[in-house]
């Protein structure tokens, strides 16, 4: 007769650690493909190969869920930059940002962002979380600028910053005009510095 140590045995299956990507991963599919009230719980669970039960032990609800999948998306597609100098971040964003919208996923994202937000205000408030998300990464990288001493204004403000760009990803997806490509990064950049940095401080950004 074994010996018990007190140590109960473990029910259920064990827990799958790649569940919360892989649901993500399909609730970003299902989102782009049928938009926020075509995609389901159910749908997701299915695709993903889960219980319904597992995805509500981790979102409370669909749009807790689309939330976090596109947030997570715009992460991998676009992630933080800290190069050493806010021309260097914003290159960096900047190229990753042209490179996610001139493929297919990043193109049928802003599409349906627009549509979407314009119809629901609740799908509204999922697509202006992660433009909250940018804001805050872009005023980090202004913060961190000034600290190294960087000429950048103070009235720089960070949310014209994020929809500048972001406007004109929404027009060119309104009007059907190729998006700026990975090689307009520069051109796009350039624009940037001439409203940010202090012209009487340095070197002059146009230059």
């Amino acid at each position: 007769m074994g010996i018990n140590h007190g140590v109960r045995p473990r029910r259920g299956r064990p827990r799958d650690p790649d569940a919360e990507p892989r649901i993500r991963r399909h609730a970003v599919r299902l989102l782009l493909e049928r938009g926020f009230d075509g995609m389901t719980v159910d749908d997701v669970a299915e695709a993903a190969g889960v219980g319904k039960a597992t995805i509500y032990r981790r979102w409370a609800s669909k749009e807790l869920l689309a939330s976090d999948a596109l947030a997570e998306l715009f992460d991998i597609e676009i992630p933080d930059a800290d190069t050493g100098s806010i021309e260097g971040d914003l290159r960096q964003v900047y190229t990753d940002a042209l490179t996610f919208v001139n493929s297919t996923e990043g193109l049928a994202l802003i599409r349906l962002a627009v549509s979407e937000a314009n119809r629901d205000e609740g799908s509204a408030a999922i697509y202006r979380l992660f433009l909250d998300r940018r804001i805050q990464l872009t005023q980090a990288a202004l913060d961190r600028a000034r600290a190294r001493g960087e000429p950048v204004r103070s009235t720089v403000d960070p949310v014209l910053m994020v929809q500048w760009l972001a406007g004109v990803f929404v027009i060119r997806a309104l009007t059907g005009e190729p998006m700026p490509t990975p090689e307009d990064a520069d051109k796009l950049l350039m624009f940037t510095m001439r409203s940010i940095l202090d012209e009487n401080s340095g070197p002059d950004p146009r230059a």
